[in-house]
């Protein structure tokens, strides 16, 4: 133990304090019974029962979703007995799971023993990003069952996600791939929805999406910028992917491919906007910090890069930050959150002359920066 002596700080103090009344049982105990206070307790009380029954609560989401319920009561009103009859459960277990979901309003008995979608529910069902998480969390849960281990492990064992997105992997997995590449893909419009509405992708004559897998941010950026010419560069096995996608009748002649790795290749140039979409915080800062500076190598003066993806502390998203993605990077072992702050220093330090936040509607799925070379 240290005998350091220091003097404490006005907040400190102030701290300390808080935390010896709130860890009093008699303040808990009179908080409970006066009015006004009570209901502070009350929230107080509530909010601290979510921290330990969450997982619960995600589970009881995840059976939801596995069990195709979000879609069988999507618009309609269903009977006790048709619901059985559609999960194929035991009575008892089907009620026990409904009243469980109307518990956290995913779904609502508006009449005697018929059923159909919560608040939360009606909500859910319409965002396959969140759904298509939802069904991959089974390998964070895994990695979570013993979280002490975990961070004991100091990220030298491959894990579960590790596993999954091969670029974090101890071991070369090509063929999955596309596992991660597919989910990024379903994930992406949540993120996509918030940049375009943010940014005028018109504003350029040429974007070179880095990381950008299969092409599902591209395409979203050409419904909204017809005229821009894009480019993709991405590992060679992800990025064949996008070959697919664009012959479909996005107007194949506007993008091109670019196969490689920017941990060992330079970036291609000609390009006046490069994009970053949730690929910075996937990587550790050495490997972050090199990107950066590769991607400045490669902007002409004036040339812009747009980093979009979710930032730790960003304001009424805190949780989002270091507590969602801070594990699970860590579980995954490579990269960690980070603050726009810290993005600015590493901007700064890779070469880039003006920067500035890009305010988005919701910050909890994403934020923004742009950076001017």
């Amino acid at each position: 133990m240290s005998d350091t002596i220091y003097t404490l700080s006005l907040k400190a103090r102030w701290v300390l304090r808080r935390n010896a009344i709130l860890g009093s049982p008699v303040f808990q105990r009179w908080a409970s019974r006066t009015p006004v206070v009570r209901m502070i307790a009350r929230r107080r009380a509530a909010a601290q029962f979510d921290m330990i029954a969450g997982f619960v609560y995600t589970q009881i989401v995840t059976a939801f979703v596995e069990a195709e319920l979000l879609t069988f009561l999507k618009g309609q009103l269903r009977s006790l007995s048709d619901v059985i009859a559609f999960t194929g459960l035991a009575p008892d277990a089907t009620r026990r799971l409904l009243h469980a979901g109307a518990s956290l309003k995913i779904f609502e008995s508006p009449d005697d023993d018929r059923w159909t979608l919560g608040e939360a529910g009606a909500a859910l069902s319409c965002n396959d990003g969140a759904i298509a998480m939802i069904r991959h969390h089974h390998l964070l849960y895994q990695d979570l069952s013993d979280p002490l281990a975990l961070f004991t492990n100091g990220r030298r064992k491959e894990t579960a996600l590790s596993a999954y997105w091969t670029y974090a992997s101890k071991e070369s997995n090509k063929a999955k791939a596309a596992d991660y590449s597919e989910l990024m893909a379903a994930t992406q419009p949540m993120v996509s929805q918030q940049i375009t509405d943010a940014y005028d992708f018109n504003a350029h004559s040429r974007m070179l999406d880095v990381g950008g897998g299969s092409g599902a941010f591209a395409s979203a950026i050409a419904k909204v910028a017809p005229e821009l010419d894009i480019g993709i560069f991405d590992l060679p096995e992800v990025v064949e992917a996008a070959r697919d996608r664009f012959a479909g009748g996005l107007g194949a002649a506007k993008f091109e491919l670019h196969p490689g790795s920017f941990k060992e290749n330079p970036l291609p140039r000609g390009y006046d906007l490069i994009t970053l979409s949730r690929i910075l915080h996937d990587h550790d800062d050495d490997v972050a910090q090199a990107l950066l500076s590769n991607i400045h190598r490669a902007l002409d003066d004036n040339g812009r890069l747009l980093i979009v993806e979710p930032m730790a502390g960003s304001k009424s998203a805190e949780p989002m930050g270091d507590a969602y993605f801070g594990m699970y990077l860590w579980a995954m072992g490579s990269g960690r959150p980070r603050t726009q702050e810290e993005i600015f220093h590493m901007l700064k330090r890779a070469g880039f002359k003006s920067i500035k936040t890009i305010k988005t509607a919701l910050p909890i799925i994403t934020s923004a920066i742009v950076a001017i070379k």
